[in-house]
């Protein structure tokens, strides 16, 4: 089947990104409130896309007519924020953070996580989240839509400052089947790990000896 997006109301063209574009990464961010109130909220439009600095973006979908969601206010205004990764063990409370609590609710306080002190950055951090990686704004852009009325907001951030619990770590790198990540599928479907499987990357050498006839 085909379908030009031009044609599509904005709600179907969601339908189609979501349940193509799988599974996504979870970034649950805590920023602060203009009263200083954590807030904390999940975001799957999120990826890692630059190294050097080490700099991580997600997108904030506006509310209708063009309103922004508190978590984007929240990092235009402070310029800090913290991004978690989801896992198993906390992916059920981090649902709830998704429930529309007053802007001077703080979420995370609502749902039962337990607030730690950054060590570069203002914003807290949630000791219950196995990586914690403590940003700074590094651009903004408002996207789609209208230019009065953006469909959403890009926030790219550099990360100041990792913390990853003790048992992940394994010679600088991350133990995955420890962390057990959640993915974020279509509508109100999440993903655990599966079977995981390596294919190392051949040279061009490698290729072309593989597609000589023997």
């Amino acid at each position: 089947m085909r379908f030009d997006p031009k044609k599509l109301s904005k709600t179907d063209n969601y339908k189609l990104l979501i349940g193509s574009v799988l599974p996504r990464p979870i970034a649950f961010v805590t920023s602060l409130g203009p009263n200083g109130t954590v807030n904390a909220a999940p975001f799957s439009f999120f990826n890692v896309v630059a190294t050097e600095p080490p700099l991580l973006a997600f997108s904030c979908t506006r509310k209708p007519g063009g309103v922004m969601k508190d978590t984007a206010r929240n990092i235009l205004n402070h310029g800090e924020y913290v991004v978690h990764i989801v896992d198993e063990s906390i992916v059920t409370m981090v649902n709830e953070t998704a429930v529309e609590f007053p802007a001077d609710v703080g979420e995370a306080e609502q749902v039962g996580f337990t607030f730690a002190d950054s060590e570069v950055v203002s914003v807290p951090r949630l000791a219950e989240c196995k990586i914690q990686m403590e940003c700074r704004l590094h651009q903004h852009l408002a996207l789609g839509g209208t230019e009065k009325e953006p469909n959403s907001d890009l926030l790219i951030g550099e990360v100041v400052q990792f913390h990853v619990a003790d048992e992940l770590v394994d010679r600088g790198r991350i133990d995955t089947m420890g962390l057990r990540p959640v993915g974020r599928m279509a509508g109100a479907t999440y993903v655990k790990l599966g079977e995981l499987f390596d294919i190392p990357r051949m040279s061009y050498e490698e290729w072309m000896e593989k597609k000589e006839p023997k």
